[in-house]
């Protein structure tokens, strides 16, 4: 009976939950707890996103070579010091690019935030639509697109570092100079606008259901239904995101469309889902292909960073010899380039669909349908019996597909190396 291995699959396990909720989930739910407090959008989104981190570095040390560490723990080595000198320089290349991926994704949940009430130039966002101010709302997706640019280029150029044995722990130690020295300033800047972090949380006690409240709640709430359609969202959502980017890419190959493609999927990685729902919702009405189409159009993006990513970083040999042999150049990207890279860009699809199931809340939550719409609901009328099941409907749901995704990602993944790290970057 292995004690420790037990613990560690508990903690795994235990972390699943949080990470399952969605962040704007987390805020809606501090929101009714602590009231309108900066610490609300803060918290909302490093409790998921420091579970996801764990998933990510656990999946990464499980793929590592773990001769070394038994090693090293054979000849009286402690755990921590074993593992800090034999996992973890290898492992600092990957939390430098999923942290950066992270950062810019904490920017755009930030900005989801902002649309219900939480502040920055989310909240304006939110409030110039609403007041039909197209000429103030232009010019804060201008700022929010400067942010989005100038951060990713940084992460690229931060990509490009050398980050080879000798040089990780150089890297390492410089990324975390740079992360304290950006939290330094956010505090001097928070502080110039007047935004008092220090300041005592409002306790707002919110009273348990009852078992026959929750009861109750189950007959009135049609969980299936609402299950249903979001799974459907999520389907439909991922059928967009995953198969725009290769398709396209095929069709125009050239260096011009990859160009333009790449600054399509620039745009709406920038717009996030709420303000699509939003703006599409100016031309028509709420319904689950408005939902969809708007989580589908931002992980869109995503997913043809991602290509472009993989394929630039491969081999030019099989392209170059199908393009000597006479291949057009679509049958030669597609055979040299595309198909060599299915295989991670499957497996990181399958990721992407797990994350797509917990989005389903965003755009349910302006509008749309399934429990994110049903979940806005419950919390406006505080009846917390039918968002502890909503809650726990979403959570299982996610939990479900985290786990068909992971088995998946294993399928994908079997004929390539279990070290090749690059489908984790981001």
């Amino acid at each position: 009976f292995n004690f420790k291995g037990k613990i560690a699959i508990c903690i795994r396990r235990t972390l699943s939950i949080p990470r399952s909720i969605h962040e704007l989930i987390w805020g809606l739910l501090l929101l009714q707890i602590f009231g309108l407090n900066p610490w609300v959008a803060i918290l909302a989104i490093c409790i998921p996103y420091s579970c996801l981190l764990a998933r990510v570095f656990s999946d990464q040390l499980d793929n590592l070579d773990p001769s070394s560490f038994i090693a090293m723990r054979q000849s009286g080595s402690g755990a921590i010091n074993a593992l800090t000198t034999a996992l973890l320089p290898p492992m600092i290349p990957v939390i430098n690019s999923y942290s950066g991926y992270r950062l810019e994704c904490a920017l755009r949940g930030a900005t989801m935030l902002g649309l219900f009430g939480l502040g920055g130039i989310g909240n304006e966002l939110n409030l110039t639509l609403k007041s039909l101010e197209f000429e103030e709302m232009w010019t804060s997706l201008w700022m929010l697109g400067l942010v989005m640019f100038s951060l990713e280029a940084i992460l690229n150029w931060w990509r490009r570092y050398p980050s080879s044995p000798s040089q990780s722990e150089r890297q390492f130690f410089i990324a975390l100079g740079i992360m304290l020295t950006t939290v330094g300033l956010s505090f001097i800047w928070l502080k110039s606008l007047d935004i008092n972090l220090i300041s005592n949380f409002e306790w707002h006690p919110i009273n348990l259901p009852t078992i026959t409240e929750v009861i109750n709640a189950f007959h009135e709430l049609p969980l299936i239904n609402l299950a249903w359609n979001t799974i459907l969202m999520t389907i439909l959502a991922a059928g967009i995101a995953i198969g725009t980017p290769a398709l396209g890419i095929v069709l125009w190959p050239s260096k011009l469309g990859i160009i333009v493609q790449s600054c399509i999927w620039s745009l709406l990685r920038l717009i996030p889902a709420p303000l699509s729902a939003l703006l599409i919702l100016l031309c028509t009405s709420p319904s689950i292909f408005v939902a969809a189409l708007a989580l589908g159009l931002q992980n869109l993006g995503v997913m043809g960073r991602l290509l472009k990513e993989g394929v630039s970083r491969q081999s030019d040999n099989i392209y170059i010899g199908l393009q000597s042999s006479g291949s057009s150049n679509r049958i030669a990207w597609l055979y040299g380039h595309l198909s060599p890279q299915s295989s991670k860009y499957l497996a990181y699809s399958a990721y992407r669909t797990d994350v797509l199931m917990r989005e389903t809340a965003v755009v349910g939550v302006v509008g749309g349908v399934g429990l994110g719409w049903q979940l806005q609901e419950s919390l406006s009328s505080f009846n917390w019996a039918q968002v502890l099941l909503v809650t726990s409907a979403y959570s299982t749901l996610t939990l479900i597909g985290e786990t068909m995704s992971e088995n998946s990602r294993q399928i994908f993944l079997k004929p390539a190396k279990k070290n090749d790290q690059s489908s984790f970057e981001i």
